[in-house]
């Protein structure tokens, strides 16, 4: 190694890892746990070789000061990845446990009532029909389909009414997707045959038929409050799309939900993530339903279940598919949301430094979230930014010779027809201006809220 100087630990590690990694199977978390172990030794190995090799003498000279601010969000940075590193030595499969449960769910006196909830606001027929149809194909006794509508729509409600599919509505969109789920619970809180357990999925998902055989298994267990299953995408998003990868680039959500939430399941600290997810209903009740004060509802849901000794887990099984941002625009709107859903999370009495009940994987994923985050006014500044300058970068395209040139779609021309399936994209996710306004809006012509 001294031949090769100071890369010869490097080069040593990469020749181990090239000869060894084919033959090591990615679900242990023994192997998991070592290779991990090397990530952690070599990064702090680095910021210890910073602080001790390369920094000038502290002082209040401009040079002095800048470096050793620099190296000190290093070592914070470091420390978030640590942190990651940490969650991936571990990972978990539900798969088997969800097979083997499925004779005690057969063995029951009487299957359990189930609700499936979609929740809409402004997105056109043929999303919302799809959706409906995907609900209704469900392979469970007795599963009823709810549509909540924010919108007021008469044509669904007529469409909900010739499909055999339960149609709901209300007067105001207060505290927006949180309000309107809500909403409906209290209504099928008064139904003769109330459900045992609800299923979310925004307007834009089409449940797998399996999708309850597989998961309503996992309430085996009586402390299990809510299951949730990954996010599958069939349209390319931004990323994919701008870059033209689509044919050989996974969907930006991919490691999150392959990978990231296993981790966060085996340390215990899976979370809920809103569609695709099925939520008991007595544990819904007891935290006072979906929570109203972070426009991140779903991961709050989940904090405070947890206060109330429930317990989430993840099954990664693809059991739905819906529509990824399929914008620039939509893309950073999605983000700026959860970054500022987080900071409200951080401020409230779930905070990683409150008091009370919350277990340790949750405290640690709230303070490793926050490292992440921007102060919420540069924040906004970026994604105004980005928002602006979407337009022009989604309608960039790389030529087959490395230039760039722009899409013939993006140019504006008399005959609109070349625009149809743009168009067809960005009216099948919807304007979601509700779900990241959670004030009260006025309420609309109409009056009561009412029920079909």
């Amino acid at each position: 190694m001294d031949l090769l100087g100071p890369f010869g630990l490097t080069l040593a590690l990469c020749g181990c890892a090239i000869i060894g990694l084919p033959f090591l199977d990615p679900k242990d978390d023994r192997a998991r746990t070592a290779l991990f172990a090397i990530c952690i030794i070599l990064t702090w190995r680095y910021i210890l070789w910073r602080f001790t090799d390369t920094l000038p003498p502290v002082s209040l000279r401009f040079e002095s000061l800048y470096a050793w601010g620099f190296s000190l969000t290093e070592a914070l940075a470091c420390l978030g990845w640590t942190f990651g590193f940490i969650n991936l030595s571990r990972t978990k499969s539900r798969s088997d446990e969800a097979t083997r449960q499925r004779s005690w769910l057969v063995a029951s006196k009487h299957l359990p009532r189930i609700d499936v909830l979609i929740t809409t606001y402004n997105e056109e027929e043929r999303i919302l029909l799809r959706s409906m149809i995907g609900a209704l194909g469900i392979d469970f006794p007795g599963v009823r389909v709810w549509v909540l509508d924010d919108g007021r729509r008469p044509w669904l409600e007529a469409l909900c009414k010739k499909k055999g599919v339960n149609y709901v509505t209300r007067s105001t969109n207060a505290h927006a997707k949180a309000g309107n789920i809500n909403h409906a619970l209290d209504i099928l809180h008064d139904e003769p045959d109330p459900p045992e357990f609800v299923a979310i999925f925004d307007a834009d998902f089409v449940a797998h038929r399996d999708f309850l055989w597989r998961t309503i298994p996992l309430f085996h267990d009586a402390r299990v409050g809510l299951v949730q299953t990954p996010q599958h995408f069939f349209n390319r998003d931004p990323i994919q799309a701008n870059l033209i990868v689509g044919h050989v680039w996974p969907d930006e959500q991919r490691f999150f939900f392959d990978h990231v939430l296993a981790s966060k399941d085996a340390w215990g600290g899976a979370f809920c993530c809103g569609t695709s997810s099925v939520i008991r209903v007595s544990a819904l009740e007891s935290c006072g339903g979906f929570p109203t004060d972070s426009v991140t509802e779903d991961f709050l849901l989940t904090l405070r279940l947890d206060r109330l000794g429930w317990r989430t887990v993840y099954l990664n099984e693809p059991l739905s598919v819906g529509l990824a941002p399929e914008g620039m625009k939509e893309y950073v709107t999605q983000r700026g949301r959860w970054c500022l859903g987080l900071m409200q999370i951080l401020r409230s009495p779930l905070g990683p430094l409150s008091t009370g009940r919350l277990s340790l994987p949750y405290r640690i994923g709230l303070i490793d979230g926050h490292s992440l985050s921007e102060h919420p006014e540069v924040g906004a500044r970026a994604g105004q930014t980005l928002r602006q300058a979407a337009p022009r970068l989604a309608a960039v395209r790389c030529l087959p010779d490395g230039h760039l040139s722009l899409r013939e779609d993006a140019v504006p021309r008399a005959d609109q027809g070349g625009h149809e399936r743009g168009v067809l994209l960005r009216r099948m996710r919807g304007d979601r201006k509700s779900e990241i306004q959670k004030s009260s809006v006025s309420p609309a012509p109409g009056a009561p809220a009412k029920r079909r």
